[in-house]
């Protein structure tokens, strides 16, 4: 195991966790989890992730790195009025639609369908609510956020993966040294799985369960998929369907949602500097496990930490881990000019957070874009 194949995990497995672990905590947050089912979601969705990037590295020999799905989180956060163990229910659904896209192929067609334009659309509006958090957030606390924000910029120049992660240290450091937290007893309990028993409710299915798979699916795997193609590997994409839509219903009944095919993570992971041989950089990806199964266990010490910072601090800290998904999905959303209004549509609709029938934006933002995408169409052809 060469030094290089463990820098690279854990500089991969950190700016992952780093740079989205509060968007994981106010996912959790807007569920009413307990503390205990916290921790739980933390170090199941942790153990899922180091166990299938294991699995898969050694299995296919490539490195193949998982991450958990931030849209997913993100569209999680944005939901009002669903128990724990509702969200648990959803979560089994999308972990179970993710594991049979791999083996019916019927389904991955009809995903494929859906255009890229509404898919981008949905993300964009998902996403949206939360950077335009970031400014109220900077009015409310500017002695810790523009600084945050300043070393993001400038980090952002250099390396952009490292910059949400060097603006939550700096925050971190702010509030504690400000005064504007205070620093809890920081005692490392040993953190423990907490089985939650799913309910099934048919409109959060429909509003979460559906919607969760479908980000996870347009946003994570497929751009995970086509980073290892363009390192010039072949990526199972059966068999990661399969391992991550099972492993992803697994760790639901400890309160976690997805996990997916990562991108700009495994891109830290995929370069000769990783390891000159690259039938050996497959390595990486069971380094980077033993990081995961680190994070995991030390998770209540650092959901601690984090629950301690001022709420706008948070706020900011999302909003700017969130710019760069948000680029990329309007980026997508309006490439295509047949698909622009749909898309508009869709955003439009999802990110006004309406809910209709017990049924949340995210779907009916996926339904407007649809209905107004098929009209185009009709219209187009007479």
């Amino acid at each position: 195991m060469r030094l290089s194949l463990l820098s690279a995990a854990l500089v991969a497995a950190l700016v992952g966790y780093g740079s989205t672990i509060v968007l994981v905590l106010a996912a959790a947050a807007a569920l009413g989890a307990t503390p205990a089912q916290t921790a739980s979601w933390v170090l199941a969705i942790c153990l899922a992730k180091a166990a299938g990037s294991a699995l898969l590295s050694a299995w296919a020999r490539i490195p193949v790195v998982l991450a958990w799905s931030t849209p997913g989180a993100a569209l999680i956060a944005a939901t009002s009025g669903i128990s724990m163990a509702e969200g648990v229910g959803a979560f089994l659904l999308a972990g179970a639609l993710i594991a049979l896209s791999g083996v019916l192929r019927p389904l991955g067609r009809l995903i494929a369908l859906i255009p890229d334009g509404i898919a981008a659309g949905m993300l964009a509006g998902v996403l949206l609510p939360f950077c335009l958090k970031l400014g109220p957030a900077a009015v409310a606390l500017p002695g810790l956020v523009l600084p945050m924000v300043t070393l993001f910029l400038l980090v952002r120049r250099a390396n952009p993966a490292l910059a949400v992660l060097a603006a939550l240290a700096l925050g971190l450091a702010l509030a504690f040294a400000t005064g504007a937290a205070a620093l809890p007893d920081l005692r490392l309990p040993w953190p423990r799985l907490t089985f939650i028993a799913p309910a099934f409710r048919p409109e959060v299915l429909l509003g979460l369960g559906l919607p969760l798979y479908l980000v996870t699916m347009a946003s994570q795997n497929l751009p995970g998929f086509a980073t290892l193609r363009a390192a010039g590997y072949t990526p199972p994409v059966r068999a990661a369907l399969g391992v991550t839509g099972g492993l992803s219903a697994l760790s639901a009944l400890f309160g976690a949602h997805t996990i997916s095919m990562a991108a700009i993570t495994a891109a830290i992971c995929l370069g000769d500097d990783v390891h000159p041989d690259r039938t050996r950089r497959w390595k990486v990806g069971l380094a980077y496990a033993a990081v995961w199964v680190g994070l995991g266990l030390l998770g209540p010490l650092i959901v601690t930490l984090l629950a301690a910072l001022p709420a706008d601090l948070i706020a900011a800290i999302v909003g700017l881990a969130l710019l760069g998904p948000l680029t990329g999905a309007l980026t997508g959303g309006f490439a295509q000019p047949a698909q622009r209004f749909a898309a508009a549509a869709t955003l439009t609709v999802t990110a006004s957070g309406v809910t209709a029938f017990g049924i949340g934006a995210a779907f009916w933002g996926l339904v407007a874009g649809l209905v107004v995408y098929a009209a185009e169409t009709i219209q187009h052809r007479r």
